[in-house]
């Protein structure tokens, strides 16, 4: 009898070893990686500029008139690395009213110089106009766009006034920012 119990004991011990054996794996990780991704979307492109302007008053003889539009801001939201842009304007004729009800100049009278340029994440150059047309011209361009980029200036805008068109009165020239 005493032989059995042995056998019974090393059946027990067999078993209870193969029960760890499969209970704990004998190469556990201790780390583990995800490898994740995302997009990006482009935006687009974009131009502001002031909703009005206003240049104040000159004597009637003065033969030319020019003050600041205030900001025109170009934000490029599309994401493409070496980017490009242009930044384009054209005029109404300049129209009086009021006692120069009736004086209409040519929108070849009006001038614009964007002056100095603040840019971000592109180069920006820009063009002075001598006359402005109902066609839009180039007058600011960027290159070299990387990511999002920005440009501002604050152009100038000049008339000028034939002697024999100088009457008292408001005029009104209408401009028309775009960008390419």
């Amino acid at each position: 009898m005493r032989r059995s119990t042995t056998v019974l004991l090393g059946a027990v011990a067999t078993a209870a070893a193969a029960a760890l054996t499969t209970a704990l794996p004998a190469d556990a990780a201790t780390t583990a990686t995800t490898t994740t991704t995302f997009s990006l979307t482009g935006g687009a492109l974009d131009i502001t500029a002031p909703a009005t302007a206003d240049l104040s008053s000159f004597p009637v003889n003065a033969g030319f008139v020019s003050g600041n539009l205030g900001d025109v801001i170009v934000t490029d939201g599309r994401g493409n690395a070496g980017a490009s842009w242009t930044a384009s304007v054209s005029a109404t004729a300049v129209t009086g009213s009021g006692t120069a009800e009736g004086v209409t100049l040519p929108a070849e009278n009006v001038s614009y110089d964007p002056g100095s340029i603040s840019a971000t994440n592109v180069t920006a150059t820009g063009l002075r106009l001598q006359s402005l047309s109902a066609t839009p011209q180039a007058t600011v361009a960027g290159t070299g766009g990387t990511g999002v980029n920005f440009a501002t200036w604050n152009p100038t805008l000049g008339v000028t006034i034939p002697a024999a068109s100088a009457v008292t009165g408001t005029y009104t020239v209408t401009l028309s920012h775009s960008v390419a």
